[in-house]
């Protein structure tokens, strides 16, 4: 299988072969072939393209997030280990032209070099078909990972306290009502007050974790005011 025949499996256009090879030839290739060009150039373009697309994709998530934690997923979802693991799932990295003395040493494995080449890879994409493909290609690598940023990140607390937080005078509080089961396999209950009256319950199997709930509780009851 190569590389053309992934993007057809996934109906992603192109026109620029040349371009997407380039994608995938490692410095270290190119030198010991001699061939002109290697992927360096378009790891810049592909980064720059990941960091929009990010940024949209968690832009438009339901419920929004706040900025500061826009920010931190962000740099989560570009980050050299999570591209690593896009690469991985999809065996892109079989794709890869490696010069003999960095395959040896592993780098067709290795975080650093498949997640430059993942970047290479959406550069080549861009230039080649613009945001419309490469968006398509890219919601289809990682919606898995966009879709993680679900209520286990999200900081319902933090959304909490900024939704009433324009009152100063106001006051949340979180209160344990019922903790039951094994130490291994505990329960916990936990309601969140504001100015003493409940909005919200939560139940899991941490405190942490129930407050949280709880904290969803009471936003999307708010919400409906």
């Amino acid at each position: 299988m190569s590389i053309f025949d992934f993007l057809d499996e996934h109906e992603i256009p192109y026109k620029d072969k040349d371009l997407i090879m380039m994608a995938f030839t490692h410095s270290s290739y190119s030198n010991e072939h001699n061939v002109e060009g290697d992927n360096e150039r378009l790891e810049f373009m592909g980064d720059a393209v990941l960091q929009v697309y990010s940024a949209e994709r968690l832009y438009k998530l339901d419920p929004p997030l706040p900025e500061g934690l826009m920010s931190t997923r962000r740099s989560n979802l570009v980050s050299e280990k999570a591209l690593a693991e896009v690469v991985r799932e999809n065996n892109l990295n079989s794709f890869l032209l490696l010069g003999i003395g960095e395959e040896k040493t592993g780098g067709r494995n290795r975080d650093s070099v498949i997640s430059d080449m993942f970047e290479a890879f959406v550069g080549a994409i861009y230039l080649d078909q613009g945001f419309e493909v490469v968006y398509k290609l890219l919601d289809e690598l990682m919606a898995k990972h966009i879709a993680m940023i679900d209520e286990s990140t999200y900081d319902y607390k933090t959304k909490l306290q900024e939704f009433v937080q324009a009152d100063s005078r106001k006051s949340i509080i979180y209160e344990t009502l019922e903790a039951k089961g094994p130490s291994n396999n505990p329960e916990f209950k936990v309601a969140v007050k504001i100015d003493g009256l409940t909005y919200g319950i939560g139940v899991a199997s941490s405190k942490k974790q129930a407050q949280k709930n709880a904290a969803k509780d009471a936003l999307e009851k708010l919400a409906e005011l």
